[in-house]
């Protein structure tokens, strides 16, 4: 059975974060920030980075002056949704690659009002679904159909056939948003290989959801000795979990371990901010 996306949800959230971000007419290259090409002066604001200051300009004006840019359009997003065996257990009820394709497709929507370029990858032991990059709102429907595409899978993942696939169809620099999951450091080991040199060239966010059942368990007072037991297990499992997440972070990765309720809005909080920064 195909993942249906939840567009309505989608569309409705997208517009309250763009809302709430304040961005003009819902186009986020529109805010003046740190990027790329040079807009205009204006007077220096506490807050300000210092190095917006244009002192030639300050000392001929008299007074701190700070350079404008216009936040750079056209860059390459690529949301590749893992939808092996352990994204398709439930978190909340539903199961967590549903909750990642209802993200991708919030983020979608923001990056193509945006200006930037969008393609959808699903993967489990082998690529399933390419899109191909694609520009602009109208081309919102066609990501929402071949998300569709991504199904449930009892296979495990290969992520070293799923990132080396992507990698070599990429012929720019992209900012790579990875939904999936992991259990330990050896079963995340040839994951951890492949994106230290997905890293090399692009920038690499990903996107998981806290495991509330296993930190419920790590926390819950034992009432038994069976759940002292329960208790030290989970315990192991959340710690080896955040050795993972660590050497990601050291490989030169993003990380954002969110609550399942508040995964896309945490990826459109940090994509923005990664355009803001001018870090795509």
């Amino acid at each position: 059975v195909a993942v249906l996306p939840n567009v309505s949800s989608a569309r409705d959230e997208a517009i309250t974060l763009l809302q709430r971000q304040a961005l003009p007419d819902g186009h986020a290259q529109r805010r003046a920030g740190q990027g790329r090409e040079f807009e205009a002066l204006k007077d220096y604001q506490p807050g300000m980075g210092r190095r917006m200051i244009d002192w030639k300009r300050s000392a001929r004006h008299g007074r701190l002056l700070a350079r404008e840019f216009r936040i750079e359009e056209n860059n390459n997003i690529v949301l590749a949704i893992d939808s092996g065996r352990l994204m398709c257990e439930p978190v909340g009820g539903v199961p967590k690659v549903d909750r990642a394709v209802t993200a991708a497709l919030l983020s979608a929507f923001i990056a193509l009002k945006g200006g930037d370029m969008v393609s959808l990858f699903g993967f489990d032991a082998r690529p399933r679904v390419s899109s191909g990059a694609v520009r602009g709102s109208a081309s919102f429907a066609m990501i929402q159909k071949r998300a569709a595409e991504i199904d449930y899978s009892t296979e495990e993942t290969n992520f070293t056939l799923a990132l080396t696939t992507l990698a070599a169809r990429l012929d720019r620099r992209s900012l790579v948003i990875i939904f999936t999951d992991f259990v330990d450091p050896i079963s995340a080991e040839l994951m951890l290989r492949t994106v230290g040199r997905l890293t090399e060239r692009h920038l690499v966010l990903f996107m998981m959801m806290k495991d509330v059942e296993l930190e419920t368990l790590a926390d819950m007072p034992p009432d038994a000795p069976e759940d002292v037991a329960r208790s030290v297990v989970a315990g192991g499992l959340l710690r080896e979990r955040q050795v993972v997440i660590g050497r990601l972070r050291l490989l030169g990765a993003h990380v954002i371990e969110a609550d399942h309720q508040r995964l896309g809005p945490a990826l459109v909080e940090r994509y923005l901010e990664l355009k803001r920064e001018d870090l795509l």
